[in-house]
């Protein structure tokens, strides 16, 4: 008897979704210790105090 392989395909989403965990893992690999994974991005439409500082002292 010959052992049958298996014929699953990786498909689309497999494939994005190790290539997502690799780039992840390098990333947080880059840094010495604890690093934030999920952190929340700054809407540029909201109000910010120091970045409109920043803006007035450069015009």
């Amino acid at each position: 008897m010959k052992k049958m392989k298996s014929k699953s395909k990786i498909t689309i989403d497999d494939y994005i979704k190790a290539v997502k965990k690799a780039d992840r893992e390098k990333e947080l690999s880059k840094y010495p210790g604890w690093k934030r994974v999920t952190s929340v991005h700054k809407s540029k439409k909201s109000y910010d105090r120091k970045r409109d500082k920043k803006n007035i002292h450069e015009e």
